[in-house]
């Protein structure tokens, strides 16, 4: 018989593998769209991508300065073309962020959603073992509900009181 420890690190593998189950699922669910978000997005957040936005930036002004005699500028000082190129690509970026973020916050909260179930389970199982030990220490002699604590404890919580309680305190905000 495996010992708690192997238990725990067995069950701990088991949500792990669930975790990644659910998150190849999502991550094979996505649009054409989607996976196109995220190659930019992984991209754009790049050093590579600052080098070659700085270089790009430097040979603009270098060429546009007459510093290279071989090429024409065709966008004298104040660069306009090269402002309103900057301005595309901050706003681009700046909506790419923001798509990012609100993925990431989705997701934050499906995590939230389940580790909120999770904890839910967790202290339904809690208060059953105490109302097993309670039992025990019953047929051992022992009053338990000498503990208020204890009888405090082997109450189940009311999930939907708790979310009341959170709605009013939002609410007082």
């Amino acid at each position: 018989m495996p010992d708690q420890k192997q238990r725990k690190t067995t069950r701990r593998q088991e949500i792990k593998r669930s975790i990644k189950s659910v998150e190849s699922k999502a991550k094979a669910k996505r649009s054409w769209l989607g996976r196109v978000e995220d190659k930019i997005v992984s991209t754009f957040g790049t050093a590579e991508f600052l080098l070659f936005n700085l270089l790009f930036f430097a040979g603009w002004v270098a060429v546009n300065s007459d510093l290279i005699p071989a090429i024409e500028p065709f966008d004298p000082f104040p660069y306009i073309l090269l402002i309103m190129i900057v301005s595309i690509e901050a706003i681009i970026l700046a909506l790419f962020v923001l798509i990012t973020q609100n993925r990431q916050a989705r997701i934050n909260s499906l995590r939230e959603e389940t580790e909120l179930h999770v904890n839910l389970i967790s202290e339904q199982e809690i208060t059953k073992v105490l109302k097993v030990l309670a039992i025990i220490l019953k047929k051992m002699g022992v009053d338990p509900t000498s503990d208020p604590e204890l009888q405090k404890m082997i109450e189940p919580l009311n999930p939907e009181d708790i979310e009341k309680q959170l709605e009013e305190q939002l609410d007082g905000n």
